[in-house]
Order: structure tokens, then sequence, then C-alpha cells
């Protein structure tokens, strides 16, 4: 029960972080990318959030269910909707 408490206090804080900041669909139309360009910009932009949300899961010491369901809803508000 604790660490599903603690993986939405988790959550919470975390979509305030990426709020603020670019998100990965956000950037690619403002580039205009379009077909076989914007693919390969979401595949690498979301590698990178991904690696960022681990790191900061990490930073957080954070394990299991609580780094699993922190670092989906991190790289889920990086790369935008």
């Amino acid at each position: 029960m604790k660490s599903i408490l603690l993986a939405a206090v988790v959550l919470l804080s975390s979509s305030a972080a990426w709020a603020d900041g670019p998100t990965c669909k956000g950037t690619a139309v403002d580039k205009k990318l379009a077909g076989a360009a914007m693919t390969s910009f979401m595949k690498k932009c979301e590698a990178d959030a991904a690696k960022t949300c681990d790191i900061s899961a990490s930073d957080k010491k954070l394990f299991g269910a609580a780094k699993t369901s922190f670092s989906k809803k991190c790289v889920a508000d990086a790369v935008g909707s």
C-alpha cells in the first residue's frame, strides 16, 4: 500500500516538472517534421526522455512499481499527446 501511495505522490510531482518544458510532439510540430523525419525524431526523443526519467527515478531512490509508474508517466509527459 505504501508503494502505491508513493507512486501517486511521485506521479503528481513528475507531471509538474514536464509541464514547463517543450514536449517531443510540440517540438516536432514547431520544426514542421513529417513522415520518416518525424518518426526518427520521435523515437530519439522518446529514448532520450526514457534515459532522463530513469536517472530521475534513480535520484529519487525509486524501485519496483514506484519506479515503473514514475518512468511511464514521466516519458508520457515528455513525449506529449
